[in-house]
């Protein structure tokens, strides 16, 4: 029996490795939602990966594009590894601010591949990205509140 788990989750992390979602924490954080993301369960933790791999692709360079944007916006240094509330920032902040140039809404119903796919067909190339606007939303973004 303890052999099937091992192997179960070294499948399950390989799978989460190569599948892994870009926008997991802020999917986790329920601000934002992915119709293709699905649970992952590893050990204890709850993981997202992405259903579809070509969509991962867009997403990922999205959300590559968002961090190097929000450098300057969120005062961080390239160097270090992002802080929790700040990734959380610009990752919802970042979806929502896309989603709200975009006209569409600007909270939790915001479906994170369906907005990078029309930020697509309506600016084009991920790069060309109304970035500016974007990063007033990542800024103005307050994450919920620790509860007590």
């Amino acid at each position: 029996m303890a052999e099937y788990n091992e192997t179960a989750y070294r499948l399950a992390r390989k799978a989460y490795i190569e599948y892994n979602c870009p926008f997991e924490r802020a999917l986790l954080s329920l601000c934002v939602r992915c119709d293709r993301s699905r649970k992952v369960n590893l050990a204890e933790r709850e993981a997202i990966g992405c259903g579809d791999p070509a969509m991962r692709e867009h997403c990922l360079t999205f959300y590559r594009d968002l961090h190097e944007n929000a450098q300057f916006a969120l005062r961080i240094n390239p160097d270090v590894p992002w802080p929790f509330g700040k990734e959380i920032r610009a990752q919802c902040g970042g979806v929502r601010g896309l989603s709200a140039a975009l006209d569409g809404p600007a909270d939790g119903t915001v479906d994170v591949a369906l907005t990078v796919l029309q930020g697509q067909k309506r600016f084009g190339e991920i790069a060309d990205f109304p970035y500016s606007e974007i990063m007033r939303a990542v800024v103005h973004y307050e994450p919920r509140k620790r509860r007590s």
